[in-house]
């Protein structure tokens, strides 16, 4: 309760702050700065997205709303980005649904072990109506979601002391570093290995050092974030899908034209798209290009994995809706 409190009277300031700094109101005709930060380096699919519909707003608008994009954790890890949406400090970001779900669960329902086995199928999900309903809670936070960028599906690293993931037995007792997902941390329990939380801003210096074992995350982020340079190993595990919601203030939103909401609504959708089509073609490409940076790449037999993750769905019967645990089932 005084978690929910304090959380509204962060928005509350954050619609005074919005409403004393000259924001696109119903007029549509003040001049509007978003800030969008990521947890990433610039490379990395949800910010080159971004630069598209940074170019589509700000031309549809004349420069009348412009945005600003601070890669790299220049604004703070995707904790400190959610929560810089909520209280009025980060208008703009992307992160994976997990992420979310520390102010509403049910966000993280699309990280559920091996739910598909394809980009389509994944992408027909959260473009569809359980993800609606996972999601109907976050404008209670001064969240709302303007479009669904891809992260891939989540793969196992380990480092050159440990040797490579061949099998399920492989994963018993690894150090592995996961983001605050508790999906994903039940999901690598399960596996045998121990998660521990580290922010991604942290990551690649961490697995430097060998404070972790192995690392998850999907196949452009390890490439992209150069993870292959700390890691001597890739396994092809597919485990977890990840979709990211890329997200406004709710305070800001409501305060645009329904003309400005469209021009916002647009662009998203196209950054969107291109993202997606970013997130597959490297996805493809990318696992030979890691080999040739030096990764050894396993293809363990994922039945094991799943069998091995069966009853993830159960662990959670009592912080997820039930409505929607059954059509994952």
């Amino acid at each position: 309760m005084k978690r929910s409190i304090l959380i509204l009277v962060s928005v509350m300031a954050a619609g005074i702050i919005l409403t004393g700094c000259g924001s696109s109101g119903d007029s549509g005709n003040e001049a509007l700065i978003l800030k969008a930060g990521f947890s990433t380096s610039a490379s990395d699919p949800r910010v080159v997205a971004t630069e598209l519909f940074k170019e589509e707003v700000e031309k549809a608008t004349d420069g009348r709303i412009t945005i600003e994009i601070h890669p790299d954790g220049e604004l703070g890890s995707d904790a400190d980005l959610i929560s810089g949406v909520v209280n009025g400090e980060v208008d703009i970001t992307a992160s994976s649904a997990g992420n979310f779900a520390t102010y509403s669960t049910n966000v993280g329902i699309s990280a559920f072990p091996f739910l598909f086995d394809s980009f389509d199928q994944a992408w027909e999900f959260v473009d569809g109506d359980i993800e609606v309903q996972a999601e109907k809670d976050l404008k209670d936070y001064n969240i709302n979601v303007l479009a669904h960028y891809d992260n891939g599906f989540r793969c196992v690293t380990t480092s050159e002391k440990v040797g490579p993931v061949n099998s399920v037995s492989d994963m018993e007792g690894l150090i592995i570093r996961t983001p605050e997902n508790q999906v994903v941390m039940q999901t690598m329990l399960m596996l045998g290995a121990e998660p521990r939380i580290l922010e991604f801003t942290k990551l690649y210096d961490a697995l430097r050092k060998g404070d972790f074992d192995a690392q998850e995350n999907p196949i452009p982020v390890i490439y992209n974030n150069n993870l292959y340079e700390v890691q001597s190993n890739l396994a092809i595990t597919n485990h977890s899908y990840d979709v990211m919601l890329f997200v406004i203030r709710d305070d800001i939103w409501r305060t645009l034209s329904v003309e400005d909401r469209q021009i916002l609504k647009d662009a998203a959708a196209k950054a969107q798209s291109k993202d997606r089509e970013l997130i597959r073609t490297q996805t493809e490409d990318y696992i030979q290009k890691l080999q040739e940076a030096g990764m050894n790449v396993t293809y363990p037999d994922l039945e094991e994995f799943k069998k091995a993750t069966a009853s993830a769905t159960e662990l959670f019967a009592d912080t997820y809706d039930q409505s929607l645990l059954s059509q994952i089932k």
